[in-house]
């Protein structure tokens, strides 16, 4: 039943992106048909294949190890803040960043990411019906970031035109940075971290050729396609990785204060409220409303329908502050099934939240002032496009959950 629950569910969000499209007639479904094939395979080959259940055990080890080493340097500048036996979120989970971060400033200067981020955009650009620019843009943010993949694109910026300009963000917002996942394998199951990047970096493609389809001329594509050849020393790059990690997770660590306190003060004010008109019969908060609003959505990902208000109320969260807040909700939820709690872990994967408007268009704006404006004035149809790819990605992994 739940197979047929996300298939109603994929065609609502599919027809939802149509509304919001620009060209509804020059929408190239074969495409986006042989993209969505791409998610099943995938996302049946992580979640219930032996082969793919071990790679991604392999990649959670290998986080796992880089975390053991990333605590050693946190310990030795931090040690004994925490007590015995607690668990600090900034010292355990945020601060690790930084040691993630160095390591991709290493792998970007001796040339191993750029030839990755190259040869997966040069294959993808072969399936997805798009050019080279989109598919190296979607692959560099997935392991860069959001915002740091368009300082790559600087040179190009200029010459960017709007449409394109739209597919680059919304890749941007639908992924989330390598440099955080290994935070991420704390809070959820490393089996559904991995699982939604795959599923979102195609995800990404099938909502952007329906809200804004076009064609590209390979000529400009080639024209537009080149590296910034800024040379730093190594340990320039080591410690320019170093402090970028950190204003990573200083920011993350500021933004966690605020929403989550933000929203503590909702829920009392709205559980006040209720308790206060109804004599305390009613027991409903904040994020009770708010998951009545998103529930119906959360059935249509294959949610059972007794978890789809608290699975509603945890995605809605994260699209009203971020993801880290919603992951660590997700945690304190009682009762969830098996397979909400899987479905609900792949929607919250990805950049896609108020906020990321405000950092991918401040991030082009301080590079381009032009493209920067143009960014922020079609924001909200990005945030709007990238919750969508979080749906789909959602349901497609909960057919095979």
């Amino acid at each position: 039943m739940h197979i047929i629950i996300g298939i109603i569910g994929i065609v609502i969000f599919l027809g939802l992106a149509l509304l919001a499209s620009s060209d509804k007639k020059n929408v190239r479904w074969q495409y986006i048909g042989i993209l969505l094939v791409m998610q099943l395979v995938f996302a049946f080959f992580l979640l219930k294949t032996t082969i793919g259940i071990k790679i991604v055990g392999g990649i959670a080890a290998g986080f796992g190890y880089i975390l053991k080493q990333a605590a050693v340097g946190v310990d030795f500048v931090f040690g004994g803040l925490a007590n015995e036996g607690a668990m600090s979120f900034f010292l355990s989970v945020l601060l690790p960043i930084i040691f993630i971060s160095a390591l991709i400033g290493i792998l970007q200067y001796i040339k191993v990411l750029p030839v990755i981020i190259n040869v997966l955009g040069f294959l993808i650009s072969k399936i997805n019906g798009m050019g080279r620019l989109e598919s190296y843009n979607a692959v560099a943010s997935a392991i860069l970031g959001q915002s740091e993949v368009f300082i790559s694109l600087k040179k190009q910026l200029p010459y960017i035109p709007k449409h394109r300009l739209y597919t680059l963000t919304a890749s941007a917002m639908s992924t989330v940075s390598a440099s955080i996942i290994g935070a991420y394998f704390t809070l959820v199951d490393p089996q559904y971290v991995v699982t939604a990047v795959v599923l979102n970096l195609f995800g990404g493609f099938i909502i952007a050729s329906i809200i804004n389809p076009y064609k590209v001329d390979e000529k400009d594509d080639k024209l537009l396609i080149s590296e910034d050849k800024k040379q730093q020393s190594f340990f320039e790059m080591l410690g320019e990785y170093i402090l970028d990690g950190f204003k990573v997770a200083v920011i993350v660590g500021a933004m966690l204060v605020g929403y989550i306190a933000l929203i503590a003060l909702l829920n009392g004010l709205v559980g006040g409220f209720f308790s206060l008109v109804s004599g305390g019969a009613i027991k409903w908060d904040f994020q009770t409303l708010i998951g009545f609003i998103f529930a119906p959505l959360a059935f249509l990902t294959g949610i059972p329908w007794s978890d789809a208000v608290d699975a509603g109320s945890i995605m809605a969260t994260k699209l009203l502050s971020n993801e880290f807040v919603a992951m660590t909700e997700l945690g304190n939820v009682k009762g969830l099934s098996d397979r909400a709690m899987g479905i609900v872990s792949v929607f919250l994967v990805s950049f896609a939240n108020f906020s990321s408007i405000g950092i991918i268009s401040g991030a082009i704006k301080s590079l381009n002032d032009e493209k920067g404006d143009m960014v922020a004035r079609f924001g909200l149809k990005l945030l709007f496009g990238a919750t969508l790819v979080s749906f789909i990605s959602a349901t497609i992994a909960g057919f095979f959950i």
